[in-house]
């Protein structure tokens, strides 16, 4: 059966303190995995950047800023929220799919920019005229887990169509630009050996424009939050692209900084939601038994729209090896709201063999870091936000995020005159 890293005994003292549903992130497993992304290969130094946008809590910021990481940013307020919570401005790379109405302020701050569209990058010279500035490329093919998380290729819109670097160049040289970064990703759960060749057409792009100091190939490697699902070892994918950026300096006598954005690697498989059976039913012989939680498509949203899989464990005092076939649901009322859907397909249903379950017993949803609380609907049902706990590397529980309060989902209503 599957299993996550909390125990009942944890998740007993964790649920008197701060009741279900809530988030649970492990130090120590947080603290590992960026140990393992600041050792990728590299020839000539490398640049972690954590896509915050997986998991956006300050205290995860804070304590990947402790540990060396920079901060790939998604937008101008995800900006303003890394600096909130104390990251140096010169540490945050912006790459964004709508174009910031502070660029100047942002600029002047330090933030490294990557333009990514045509206009983006002629917006940032008006604002911002004789300085330097990135350019994020599509080069014409991605790869993702699915289809939605697949951001390369020509059904994507995310950065400038590889066959326009003549129009790159006549933006550039309109506001006096030096393009001294090319940025490319090309999806979450990307293929190794697509991104191997990325890289080589990447370094192609980068020969063509002389000022380039800094090749950043994005992130999205692929982390199996269930036991069959493989992960992507660094290690093996980065050598080759260490080799090839070396091979470019003996060639041209460039030494490029290498930069990578991890989010998924990094948070996938360090926290877990903590609930608790409310419920349960079954739609007679030839149906389905259905576990209902106290959770659901408000704190973890990827299996309603993805089909993605979480390790699910049933956690009991004393557990007597009883097992049984369950689709587990959430607590919203939304047809939608299943944990354990077809793999890749949202609208299936997947039958999960758990422990034999009781109403009251605790349920773990593991792989629960990424895109989760940063990524959910948030209040519907007017469910408020839960809390996110911290499980510190000597056992003790820190608060990071309070359960937010029915007057807190209010606040910004407006009464009538």
């Amino acid at each position: 059966m599957e299993k996550t890293f909390l125990t009942y005994e944890a998740a007993e003292k964790i649920a008197e303190k701060f009741s279900t549903p809530c988030y649970v992130y492990d130090e120590a497993a947080l603290i590992a995995q960026a140990k393992k992304a600041l050792a990728f290969p590299n020839a000539f130094g490398i640049t972690v950047r954590f896509a915050m946008k997986a998991s956006s809590n300050r205290a995860i910021l804070r304590l990947f800023n402790s540990l060396g990481l920079h901060i790939d940013a998604s937008s101008a307020y995800e900006v303003k929220r890394a600096m909130l919570a104390g990251i140096p401005a010169d540490h945050i790379s912006l790459s964004s799919q709508q174009l910031p109405d502070n660029l100047a302020e942002l600029h002047k701050l330090g933030v490294k920019y990557n333009a990514c569209s045509i206009r983006q990058l002629d917006e940032f010279g008006k604002a911002n005229p004789n300085s330097e500035v990135g350019v994020r490329i599509n080069p014409g093919l991605g790869s993702g887990g699915t289809n939605r998380t697949n951001v390369g290729g020509p059904a994507s819109s995310f950065g400038i169509w590889h066959e326009y670097i003549p129009q790159i160049k006549q933006t550039a040289e309109k506001h006096g630009l030096k393009i001294v970064r090319i940025h490319t990703h090309i999806g979450s759960g990307s293929d190794p050996l697509v991104w191997q060749k990325v890289a080589e057409m990447s370094l192609g792009t980068v020969a063509l424009f002389p000022d380039v100091k800094i090749l950043n190939m994005g992130g999205g490697y692929k982390v199996g939050r269930m036991e069959y699902e493989k992960s992507t070892d660094l290690q093996k994918i980065g050598e080759p692209v260490a080799k090839l950026v070396a091979q470019f300096a003996e060639k041209t006598g460039r030494k490029l900084h290498f930069e990578i954005e991890p989010g998924t690697f990094l948070v996938a498989n360090c926290a877990a939601v903590l609930s608790t059976v409310q419920d349960m039913c079954d739609t007679g012989e030839g149906g389905y038994k259905f576990l209902k939680l106290d959770t659901g498509m408000t704190d973890i949203l990827r299996p309603s729209i993805y089909g993605a899989q979480h390790p699910i464990e049933v956690l009991q005092k004393t557990p007597d090896n009883a097992e049984a076939d369950y689709i587990v649901s959430g607590h919203c009322c939304e047809s939608g709201d299943i944990l354990t859907p077809a793999q890749g397909d949202p609208e299936g249903l997947l039958p999960r063999r758990l422990a034999k379950a009781s109403i009251g017993d605790f349920c773990a949803i593991g792989g629960a870091g990424a895109y989760c609380a940063s990524m959910c609907t948030q209040n519907y049902n007017s469910y408020p936000a839960a809390p996110e706990i911290m499980l510190k590397s000597d056992g003790s529980l820190k608060l990071m995020r309070r359960r937010q309060t029915l007057e807190q989902i209010l606040q910004n209503e407006v009464e009538d005159d």
